[in-house]
């Protein structure tokens, strides 16, 4: 399911900040405590171990279908996000703990590497609210653990995504809610999913890189740029805070460190999967396909993380608006009529780098347990070798974990 999931609390009205959040003492709540888990200022080694398990399977879930996955092979725990459940478990497969409770909208998955700690996209479109969660992973060690209740969860507002989905493009004064069949909604922002960590394009220190969801429509031509807003994150434990869900908080920062535009033709809901891998040093993200005919609408495009940004015209705004813009990395698939660049890549459910040339790509299933149907997620160790049209290739043939015994069938987002 993606993007037609509806909070289950009430909506709400939120006013929209401008300018920075109230300082941390401004708002009621424990903060969050710098150094429990991994400790803060320690560092992942940017190559996973050669040993890595070939296949790794996520569980079977009463939930939403697999949208992320987060690995940590210095501790040997994959993190999954499940929609509305955030599961752990061991590099074999063993289910060590899961975070409930969301009403919200999970998305992809990342491990800071310099706290240890798991980031990921969640949305809360009726209250117009939009999140980085950051998950003390240390504190997930067993099933059914709260994202409220637990203190294994906080929360940073992110006010840049708010203003975008918003916007009210047509000047009616009336916000259109959750729909893509409107004027509204600058760029089409429908939200957030993407999300990693790598070095600020152009070069420079690690950032948290967060892309857009943007909303299928084929009859706007200024929805056709995937937006990356990036966030330097080293002192967001003064913004995080613990998330009551039906009264969301509007603690974060004021703008992003950068927010840049990349032509890749309208895509279904965005860079649902943001992955940098330091080998190639690319950008990938992975979307589902989009229905623009004038667009190649590959399902996989590259950045290359060397390039800044440049000032210019973001191609398809009424006014004519500039931004910084990135150009797609010059590798893949070449469309004469676009000058676009990709691959018919995977990676959609998930996608993540280990730092020397190997992914865990994860794919999607359904499965029927005890005659109650789950959701399924499988992260396969494949290679990157750049081919066209699918530029992984699968590498190893061991299993860990073990899978149900009826049959998984590949489930496709609604």
């Amino acid at each position: 399911m993606r993007r037609t999931l509806t909070a289950a609390v009430a909506v709400l009205a939120i006013p929209v900040l401008a300018g920075a959040v109230a300082p941390p003492h401004a708002t009621a709540g424990p903060m969050p405590t710098p150094g429990r888990g991994v400790a803060v200022g320690t560092s992942r080694p940017p190559v996973a171990p050669p040993n890595m398990p070939a296949t790794v399977y996520g569980g079977a879930w009463p939930s939403g279908h697999v949208q992320g996955v987060a690995v940590d092979w210095s501790g040997g725990h994959v993190y999954w996000s499940f929609t509305n459940l955030l599961v752990k478990t061991n590099l074999d497969g063993r289910v060590v703990g899961t975070v409930t409770g969301l009403t919200g909208h999970l998305g992809d998955l990342d491990v800071n590497p310099e706290d240890g700690r798991v980031y990921g996209s969640l949305e809360y479109k009726a209250q117009r609210a939009f999140y980085i969660a950051i998950f003390d992973v240390a504190r997930i060690t067993r099933i059914g653990m709260d994202a409220e209740t637990d203190g294994v969860m906080t929360t940073v507002y992110l006010k840049e995504v708010v203003d975008d989905f918003t916007a009210d493009l047509d000047g009616d004064g009336v916000f259109d809610g959750d729909t893509g069949q409107t004027a509204d909604h600058r760029y089409g922002a429908s939200g957030i999913d993407g999300v990693s960590f790598g070095p600020a394009l152009g070069g420079g220190r690690n950032v948290l890189m967060v892309a857009y969801g943007i909303y299928p429509n084929t009859t706007r031509t200024d929805n056709d740029h995937q937006v990356l807003l990036a966030y330097d994150v080293r002192r967001w434990s003064l913004l995080a805070r613990p998330l009551s869900q039906t009264a969301p908080h509007q603690s974060g920062p004021g703008q992003p460190y950068s927010k840049v535009f990349v032509r890749t033709g309208n895509t279904t809901f965005g860079v649902q999967n943001l992955e940098y891998d330091r080998h190639t040093r690319r950008w990938l993200m992975a979307v589902y396909r989009g229905s623009k005919p004038e667009f190649p609408n590959w399902t996989l495009y590259a950045i290359d993380g060397t390039v800044a940004p440049r000032t210019g015209v973001i191609t398809g705004q009424p006014d004519g608006a500039t931004g910084q813009i990135v150009p797609l990395a010059p590798a893949g698939l070449a469309d004469p009529a676009t000058g676009i660049r990709g691959w018919e890549g995977p990676g959609s459910f998930g996608l993540e780098a280990l730092g020397d040339g190997r992914f865990y790509v994860v794919s999607s299933g359904t499965t029927t347990v005890d005659g109650e149907r789950r959701q399924t997620g499988t992260a396969v160790l494949q290679h990157w070798t750049g081919a066209t049209p699918n530029p992984f290739a699968t590498a190893g043939s061991t299993v860990a974990g073990r899978r149900p015994a009826a049959r998984a069938v590949v489930s496709r987002p609604r």
